[in-house]
């Protein structure tokens, strides 16, 4: 092995390191790039690094990104999710579960609505964990549920990780969405068959809304309120999505559409105020510079890794291994599952995923189909203890009497769930290239 490959593994072996001892993740990532590239190549390395960082501030794809973040902190700070899921709970009806089932259904519009995680499962714990207890439900089921719920937010587009997905692999925003959209469902259409499951075993772990309860809402009171509450998120996501998908807008107008009709809806709510309006730019700078910080970070690490010869090392590793592409793909979406216990999302677009898909696009590896499969696994990775991040958001915000194992039993089923889809996904290729296809993309 050379000097340069060695040096390479030093330096993603200083880089975990450095993360482990609390340094900070972006920090970390370009100290680790800069003392290696320099060992390896001197100053002359990072002749290019300023074309690079240029690269990433000035990308017209990531230009959607703090758009699509300001419309989820306002769709969150403006409380639409909890009149979503009081609405949705009462057209469940008597049905066993219905409260869980709302929670998925919120968090599908949610996910579609915000594509943050830690917020959507930091709403869906404060507003219904401590009303799902309260009705008696088992707190396995309702921590479990919330979690799943949750991080949808990953792959229901407009998801930022299939947007940085899309930049990483060269696809378009609205290619990627379109093949998110079936597996994204499907996954959220087995989550309810499972909660069903559940109630139907075990009915009184998860019992309906009291009929006295139901009884005070008239039908048609609900429906007014059904229109007014759900309509208005639902066009406004039908809008942003149609509009990518469809190839009548850019990723970046469209962003522009769904910032300014996250506003139209909080007004239309009666929600919007200029407090509210200075939290949501505060959140969305905050949430902004971080996502940011992080890519130009990993443009310094990027750099130095392909010049210390790091790619033909992965290369090397791939073939090595037995059983061709498959066995890569296996290998990869295991190794992905691990880093997400440690790793923001974020990290682990912008540090890995570029050492792997090179391989796999010279192995004839269908991109699409590739970064739908790593989403899904990204997901999975949020939900799985002892480090999974959903846990640590929903544990949070968690009555006490809501327990750390009481969690972690909940989201096992879920997990399971989640990699009966990806084996779905990976023996069915089409779930995800479908619907592309079929749009012309």
């Amino acid at each position: 092995m050379a000097e340069n490959e060695w040096l390479a593994i030093g330096m993603i072996v200083s880089f975990f390191l450095l993360t482990t001892i609390g340094v900070p993740v972006a920090i970390g990532i370009a100290l680790s790039g800069f003392i290696f590239g320099f060992l390896g190549f001197g100053e002359s390395l990072f002749n290019l690094l300023p074309h690079r960082i240029y690269g990433v501030v000035s990308n017209y794809t990531l230009m959607a990104i703090p758009l699509f973040v300001f419309m989820g902190v306002m769709l969150e700070k403006s409380k639409i999710a909890e009149e979503l899921i009081e609405v949705v709970g009462y057209l469940a009806g008597g049905l066993k579960g219905g409260m869980a089932l709302a929670i998925v259904v919120v968090g599908v519009v949610l996910g579609a609505s915000t594509g943050i995680v830690g917020a959507t499962v930091v709403t869906l714990g404060l507003l219904t964990l401590p009303v799902l207890v309260r009705r008696g439900y088992d707190k396995s089921l309702a921590t479990g549920c919330i979690c799943a719920a949750g991080t949808l937010g990953q792959i229901i587009p407009p998801s930022l990780v299939l947007i940085l997905l899309a930049d990483i692999t060269g696809q378009s925003v609205g290619t990627l969405f379109a093949a998110a959209m079936v597996p994204g469902l499907a996954l959220a259409a087995l989550y309810c068959l499972y909660i069903l499951g559940f109630a139907y075993a075990r009915p009184a772990s998860a019992p309906p809304i009291p009929l006295e309860e139901r009884s005070s809402v008239t039908g048609a009171a609900l429906a007014k309120k059904a229109v007014l509450v759900i309509g208005p998120p639902l066009a406004l996501v039908a809008t942003v999505l149609g509009t990518i998908i469809g190839g009548v807008a850019a990723p970046t107008e469209a962003a522009s559409m769904g910032a300014f009709g996250s506003l139209l809806v909080a007004l239309l709510n009666r929600r919007l105020t200029w407090p509210l309006l200075v939290a949501v730019l505060r959140g969305t700078t905050r949430i902004t510079a971080m996502i940011f910080f992080i890519l130009v970070a990993a443009q310094i690490f990027a750099l130095a890794f392909r010049g210390l010869q790091g790619e033909s090392l992965v290369h090397a590793m791939f073939e090595a291994l037995p059983g061709g592409v498959n066995a890569g793909l296996l290998f990869m979406m295991l190794l992905l599952f691990i880093l997400g216990f440690f790793l923001e999302w974020i990290e682990i677009s912008y540090i890995a995923l570029p050492l792997f898909f090179p391989y796999f696009a010279a192995a004839n590896v269908d991109p699409v189909w590739l970064a739908i499969l790593v989403a899904i696994n990204l997901q999975t990775s949020f939900l799985t203890p002892p480090f999974g991040w959903a846990l640590f958001f929903l544990k949070g915000v968690a009555p006490p009497d809501v327990t750390t194992l009481d969690i972690y039993k909940g989201v096992i089923p879920f997990i399971l769930i989640q990699v009966v889809m990806l084996a779905i996904l990976f023996a069915v290729p089409e779930l995800s290239l479908w619907l592309p296809e079929v749009i012309g993309w």
